[in-house]
C-alpha cells in the first residue's frame, strides 16, 4: 500500500512534540517493515524543524507552517492535502486529529481512502479558545461521516462518538514497548539526578496536563526527592511562566528530551505522575507501565482504562488528593513496586506496537 500521513509535528520528534508524534514514530516504520511505502509530512516552524528526508524507511516531506497555535495545523494540513492530490503521493491517507477532518473531503473527492485517528474529545481541552472548541465540535461531525474509517485509541472517546452519531468505529490502542537503550545514564548526571531519586512527568506544559496541581501537591508532600518535568509549552505561554514561578530547588526543568534519553529518565524514576484533566490513551503512561515503573495518575476515565488496577489514582484536580498519593508512595514503596509489576504485564500483553501496526494494516486494506 502507498500511505501518506499528517497531523503530527515531526518524525523523529522535535521541540513541542506530543502523543501524536510518539504514535507516528512507532507506527510508520513498522508499516514500512511490513512492505508498505509511507510518506510522513513534517512541520517546519520558524524556529523548530527536523532536517531529515528519511527515517527508518519512512520518506519525510517537510512543509513550513506558522507558530500561531491552531492555525499551524490548518496551514500545514492544507499543504499536505495539496501535495497528496497534485503529486499523487499515496492512495491511502492517514490523518491524526479529528480537527483535520475537513481535509478528508477533497482527498476523498480525488479518490483517496482516508483514515482518521481520534485520540480523545478535543473540544473539552482547555487549551482551545471558544472559537477553537466550536470548530472542533463542528469538525467532529465531518470526522464521523466523511472518512473511510475513524480509529479510536481509547474506548471512552469511541463510545461518546458512537452514542452521539449512532455509528460504530474501530478501536486500536497505542503500544507500550520501547526500543532498548544503550545503557548510558549520562542524561541523569547531566541534570544532577540519581536512580530512584526523583518523580517524573513528560509532556506539554498546557493546562490540560494538570501541572498546576502537581507542583503545589509535590511541594506539600513529605518527599525530599526531586520532581523532574520534561517538556515545555509548544508556544511561549503565560502558563509555562506560571509553572516556572511556582518551582523551588527540588523541581527540575530539563526542557525537551527525546529517544533513549527520555526512556532512561523514565526507567530510573522513583515514580511517574500523570495529573491530566483531559487525556486520550496516553502513550507516555503506557510506556511507563511497560518499563515497570510505579505510577500515580488522575482518575479520569482514560487513565482508569489504561492502568486498570495497576497504579495509584488521585481525584482529578484535587491537590490534597495528589499530595496524599505522593505521601503513600513515599511510605509504601513495596506496594508501589508490586503494582508496577502488574502494570508491566498488562501493558506488554494488551498494548503492543506490533499488534497496533497489524491492526492498522487490516483497517487500511479492508475499509
Amino acid at each position: 500500500m502507498r500511505i501518506a500521513a499528517f497531523g503530527f509535528r515531526s518524525v523523529p520528534p522535535s521541540k513541542g512534540a506530543a502523543g501524536a508524534d510518539k504514535f507516528a514514530l512507532e507506527l510508520f516504520p513498522r508499516l514500512v517493515n511490513r512492505g508498505h511505502s509511507v510518506v510522513a509530512y513534517n512541520r517546519r516552524y520558524p524556529d523548530v524543524f527536523v532536517d531529515v528526508t528519511e527515517y527508518k524507511g519512512v520518506k519525510i516531506k517537510t512543509f513550513k507552517t506558522t507558530s500561531k497555535k491552531g492555525f499551524d495545523t490548518l496551514l500545514h494540513s492544507f499543504k499536505c492535502t495539496w501535495d497528496i492530490i497534485v503529486n499523487n503521493t499515496a492512495d491511502i491517507v492517514h490523518i491524526q486529529n479529528g480537527g483535520n477532518s475537513i481535509w478528508a473531503l477533497p482527498l476523498r473527492l480525488f479518490g483517496k481512502k482516508v483514515f482518521i485517528s481520534q485520540d480523545g474529545v478535543d473540544w473539552k481541552r482547555d487549551k482551545w479558545p471558544w472559537y477553537g472548541k466550536l470548530y472542533l465540535k463542528l469538525s467532529s461531525f465531518i470526522t464521523a461521516h466523511i472518512p473511510n474509517e475513524v480509529i479510536f485509541d481509547n474506548v471512552i472517546a469511541k463510545k461518546l462518538f458512537e452514542d452521539k452519531f449512532k455509528k460504530t468505529f474501530k478501536f486500536i490502542p497505542f503500544g507500550s514497548e520501547v526500543e532498548p537503550g544503550n545503557g548510558s545514564t549520562a542524561i541523569l548526571q547531566q541534570h544532577g539526578l540519581k536512580k530512584g531519586g526523583y518523580y517524573l512527568f513528560v509532556g506539554r506544559f498546557i493546562p490540560d496536563k494538570g501541572l498546576h496541581y502537581l507542583l503545589p501537591a509535590f511541594k506539600k508532600s513529605i518527599s525530599d526527592k526531586k520532581l523532574v518535568l520534561i517538556g515545555g509549552s509548544p508556544n511561549p505561554s503565560p502558563y509555562e511562566k506560571q509553572l516556572l514561578d511556582m518551582a523551588d530547588e527540588n523541581i527540575v526543568f530539563p526542557g525537551y528530551v527525546y529517544g533513549s534519553d527520555v526512556n532512561t529518565l523514565m526507567s530510573n524514576a522513583y515514580c511517574y505522575i500523570q495529573p491530566s484533566d483531559v487525556e486520550g490513551l496516553s502513550p507516555v503512561v503506557l510506556t511507563v507501565m511497560g518499563l515497570n515503573v510505579p505510577l500515580i495518575v488522575s482518575d479520569i476515565e482514560e487513565n482508569q482504562y489504561a492502568v486498570l488496577d495497576t497504579a495509584r489514582m488521585f481525584e482529578k484536580g484535587n491537590i490534597e488528593s495528589l499530595t496524599k498519593e505522593i505521601n503513600f508512595c513515599e511510605s509504601n514503596y513495596a506496594q508501589m513496586l508490586a503494582l508496577a509489576e502488574k502494570a508491566q504485564v498488562r501493558a506488554l500483553s494488551v498494548f503492543n506496537w506490533e499488534m497496533v501496526a497489524d491492526e492498522h494494516i487490516k483497517v487500511f486494506a479492508n475499509s
